[in-house]
């Protein structure tokens, strides 16, 4: 594992992480939705920890088996991310049995995007992390103009 000063780095990374995914996750409390602030904290951290240890990680576990036989493949941490959020974020979806509507589809694809936001302080990509947390909150606050697209496409 890395040195005291390197783990020190990266967990000032996942505060930075949860940091920029606690402002998602503000957002999505203020309009009461299931997934809120802690939630978004949690997978926006977790994303940055997984993706900062991987590197790490991987020549730990394989420090005993010779370099030539280890081959690491830093996108499927990435990936397991995706599938675990996307997990989650499927626990939040609620289709009303009477109803043909289904409910909490943006605030399970936050989560998501929370995760991205996470890796991308992981990967150092601190302008993309921050880049990428007001972009989520604009779209978030986009959702008065449903109101002005069935006002449009009312017959």
């Amino acid at each position: 594992m890395e040195s005291i000063h390197s783990q020190l780095w990266i967990l000032l990374d996942v505060l930075i992480a949860a940091v920029l995914s606690a402002v998602v996750g503000i957002e999505r409390e203020k309009k009461d939705k299931p997934s809120g602030l802690r939630t978004n904290m949690i997978v926006g951290s977790i994303s940055c920890l997984l993706v900062a240890i991987s590197p790490d990680l991987s020549q730990f576990m394989l420090s005993d088996v010779p370099m030539e036989m280890i081959n690491v493949d830093p996108i499927r941490i990435i990936h397991a991310i995706i599938i675990g959020v996307s997990f989650i974020g499927a626990g939040t979806i609620l289709k009303f049995k009477d109803e043909n509507i289904i409910k909490n589809l943006t605030t399970a694809s936050t989560l998501l995007y929370s995760a991205g936001i996470g890796i991308s302080v992981g990967t150092k990509a601190y302008v993309i992390a921050i880049g990428l947390t007001f972009i989520i909150i604009i779209i978030n606050s986009l959702h008065h103009l449903k109101k002005i697209q069935s006002f449009f496409t009312k017959k």
